[in-house]
């Protein structure tokens, strides 16, 4: 328990680190995202977002699993001080994202005409022209993805953090500055592909100055990329095939929301992207979430690494169950709070008729009148982590079990490919005779058609974890931490729809109340004991000031548990004097 307790720590201050970029990275962007959200219209949100789309899909063509290889080759040589071999799996790595890099971008650009006709062919042009401009991103992503893979092998997560601080400084400060000096939907484009570039100039230019260069030392000969690639395509390409699902699938349902939506749109005299403009800013908010599950998936990865199921079990046990229950700790309730607090979260930044509006008006008209929907229908799937999804992938991908990663991915791929036009098309034909609630039909069915293809391959490697390692969920202790979350939902769901009061009042009083609600309901309904409160503070412990700030909700936890503790012991005296009575 000790083993994994000190994993347990590093893998907290591991995820921390990584935690500050995701948050600080995340925030800036929040702030660059509101901001495209005030000054360009619904419809050039949508034309934004939809102008991503194919870059975002080709780029998980890209890595071929070669930054979970970077990672994985090169923590286990930097635990046995190979160094050389470390210099050439770096280089290594680093020549294939971008030669891939180079012919995808190039792949991106040519497709960009006959996709934006398809698309739209009204605004083939300009759509064609922010598609040709967001090509440039996929060879800076490719520089961008081989360095992150080397700084989370280096156990570096400060630096993978700095540079992802820096690209959302860069994306937050010139989207905004070319929408006002009249650029439009083409300034947040080039902004978004100046941002990736930039990110990815300074991510090499770390890897080498910072850890690549103190490697040449150490190197003799020539560097074999062949044979260093060789065992990293084993074991990166059937990950590919798990990214491409996680991360093409969501991709290729908005590409159908796109088209369906457009006709909805223009069908009711909206704007071409109106709708979609509504889904983009809902998921822009459903970013959020990754606050928790990202860094900690990431952070993890070494972590399994290094465990070996066939000689500590018991400790690969122990470590799973955590990573699960401490993981539903945060994301469970994050989850349902969002859910909870999505009318006027979004509804507080975008009123229809500025911010003035919705600091001193009740309930003011919202902007995006949709998003808060599409919002809550997008993260439904985080609810997942309760029977171990984020976990799993990560476990199967630290013990080398790659291959089974690509049979539950092509499960999932196998059923979401269609779904992914069927569900879109068939919620769009339940709005037959309204074209605009057609349009928003088009995009429930395709949120519906994802969470649903999520399912099969997640339940498959649930059910072969535990028939090959023993290894699961603590499914009593899940049930108890959704319980603890959909209490605090449900108290601040009615208040919110009590209270007739400007949004920003509304989302502060909804948010105290569901954080006050879930820290006292956790402890109460033992979803969380003392023994995990002290695990926390140890994991958390190397954090400075962040460890302090934690420690005033956990001291909150600790009570509480106390408290219920002296109740039980009460209840059992009382039971057992009960029973000493009877029996004289």
């Amino acid at each position: 328990m000790n083993k994994a307790l000190e994993i347990g720590k590093s893998s907290a201050t591991g995820s921390f680190h990584l935690m500050i970029g995701v948050v600080g990275a995340t925030v800036i962007m929040a702030v660059g995202t509101i901001a495209l959200g005030i000054l360009l219209p619904a419809e050039g949100v949508g034309l934004y977002g939809m102008a991503l789309i194919p870059s975002s899909i080709i780029n998980f063509f890209r890595d071929w699993g070669i930054n979970s290889a970077l990672t994985k080759e090169i923590a286990h040589l930097k635990a046995q001080d190979r160094k050389a071999e470390i210099h050439d799996v770096i280089v290594s790595g680093i020549i294939f994202e971008v030669i891939s890099g180079a012919v995808l971008a190039l792949v991106c650009f040519a497709i960009a005409s006959p996709l934006a006709l398809m698309i739209s062919p009204a605004d083939a042009t300009a759509l064609s022209l922010y598609i040709s401009i967001m090509s440039i991103s996929v060879f800076a992503g490719a520089l961008t993805s081989a360095a992150s893979g080397i700084f989370v092998g280096f156990e570096r997560m400060k630096l993978n953090s700095f540079t992802q601080v820096f690209s959302a400084i860069v994306k937050t400060a010139l989207g905004p500055l070319l929408i006002v000096l009249g650029f439009g939907v083409l300034g947040a484009v080039t902004a978004a592909m100046v941002a990736i570039v930039a990110g990815a100039i300074i991510s090499i230019a770390i890897v080498y100055h910072v850890l690549f260069r103190p490697l040449r030392k150490c190197k003799v000969g020539r560097c074999d990329v062949k044979a260093t690639l060789r065992p990293m395509l084993r074991f990166g390409l059937p990950l590919t095939f798990s990214t491409v699902v996680i991360g093409v699938l969501p991709q290729v349902f908005a590409l159908s929301m796109s088209v369906y939506a457009g006709q909805g749109d223009v069908a009711a005299g909206q704007p071409f992207g109106w709708t979609m403009g509504n889904y983009f800013t809902a998921t822009n908010f459903a970013i959020l979430l990754t606050f928790v599950s990202f860094p900690t998936a990431t952070a993890l990865f070494p972590v399994f690494s290094k465990l070996n199921p066939k000689t500590e079990p018991e400790l690969v046990k122990t470590v799973f169950a955590a990573s699960i229950k401490y993981t539903a700790l945060l994301l469970v309730p994050a989850t349902l709070m969002l859910i909870t607090l999505a009318n006027p979260l979004i509804n507080t930044l975008f009123p229809k008729d500025g911010l003035c509006q919705s600091l001193f008006v009740a309930n003011a008209e919202p902007k995006f009148p949709y998003a808060p929907m599409f919002l809550a229908l997008s993260v439904v799937v985080n609810l997942f982590v309760l029977v171990g999804n984020v976990s799993l992938a990560t476990f199967q991908s630290g013990i080398g079990q790659t291959k089974q990663i690509m049979k539950q991915s092509v499960l999932t791929l196998a059923f979401g490919l269609p779904l992914a036009y069927f569900s879109v098309a068939y919620f769009y034909t339940l709005g037959t005779g309204n074209p605009q609630l057609s349009a928003s039909y088009a995009v429930v069915g395709g949120l519906i058609g994802a969470l649903i293809a999520s399912m099969p391959g997640m339940l498959w490697g649930i059910v072969w974890a535990w028939r090959n390692y023993k290894v699961k969920a603590d499914f009593g202790v899940s049930s108890k931490i959704f319980a603890a979350s959909l209490i605090a939902s449900v108290i601040a769901f009615l208040l919110i729809n009590f209270l007739v009061l400007p949004w920003w009042i509304t989302l502060a009083a909804g948010f105290a109340v569901f954080v006050l609600v879930y820290l006292s309901a956790a402890p109460l309904l033992g979803a969380v004991n003392r023994v995990d409160i002290e695990n926390f503070r140890a994991m958390f412990s190397g954090l400075g000031v962040v460890s302090k700030i934690l420690n005033l909700p956990l001291m909150f936890m600790s009570k509480m548990c106390r408290h219920t503790e002296r109740k039980a012991i009460h209840k059992q005296l009382k039971v057992s004097e009960e029973s000493l009575h009877r029996a004289t």
